[in-house]
């Protein structure tokens, strides 16, 4: 660097020390990732999404949750690059399926609403259903005596003690099958229960 060049101290940092630096709440660091990685990122979104204003906006998104998240990015799991990249393409697809949400919200009301999108209540009518079907389609999945003890606590309201007494099985029984099934649910339901979180 000349003697004339103005210091740039973010821009010889790397990715990861930038992300430190967000949890000091240093705009500039934001500022130094945008620069790095909003191309790529904007490229992907406009891409998945097949509209240029839509993925802005879930760029935007992007670099807000990692502003308010930056802190919880683990250096084991991936590279800031790769972290970024799949922060994209989830907020995109999340996106992209509520598109399809609102449209069948459309659908089965028949009509659109007069300023021409659908309510919130009715979008979040059409998500619970389709998260209450999903549930059930994988409990479905599950073995039936698996299936049973997770409909006795969740639908009948009943502790693993009663579980045991009602099923006459032994106690130990009824909390290996549990958490098995939880565990299967877990497994499957992964985004489910991001969505909740």
């Amino acid at each position: 660097m000349d003697a004339d060049s103005p210091p740039t101290p973010f821009r010889s940092l790397s990715d990861a020390a930038l992300l430190r630096q967000l949890a000091d709440r240093r705009p500039e660091a934001l500022a130094e990732l945008y620069g790095r990685y909003a191309p790529t990122l904007l490229a992907l979104t406009r891409r998945i999404l097949g509209s240029a204003a839509d993925g802005e906006e879930v760029l935007q998104e992007v670099f807000l949750h990692v502003w308010n998240q930056g802190a919880r990015y683990d250096p084991d799991r991936s590279s800031v690059s790769t972290w970024l990249v799949l922060i994209a393409r989830s907020r995109a697809i999340d996106r992209l399926r509520t598109r399809k949400v609102v449209q069948r919200t459309h659908e089965s009301a028949g009509a659109e609403t007069p300023a021409g999108h659908a309510s919130p209540e009715g979008v979040e009518n059409v998500f619970l259903a389709e998260r209450r079907e999903r549930v059930r389609r994988e409990m479905d999945k599950l073995p039936p005596e698996q299936r049973q003890v997770l409909e006795m606590a969740f639908y009948q309201g009943l502790t693993q003690t009663e579980i045991a007494s009602r099923a006459e099985i032994p106690l130990g029984t009824v909390k290996t099958r549990t958490l098995l099934a939880m565990k299967k649910l877990r497994n499957a339901l992964r985004a489910e229960i991001r969505e909740l979180l």
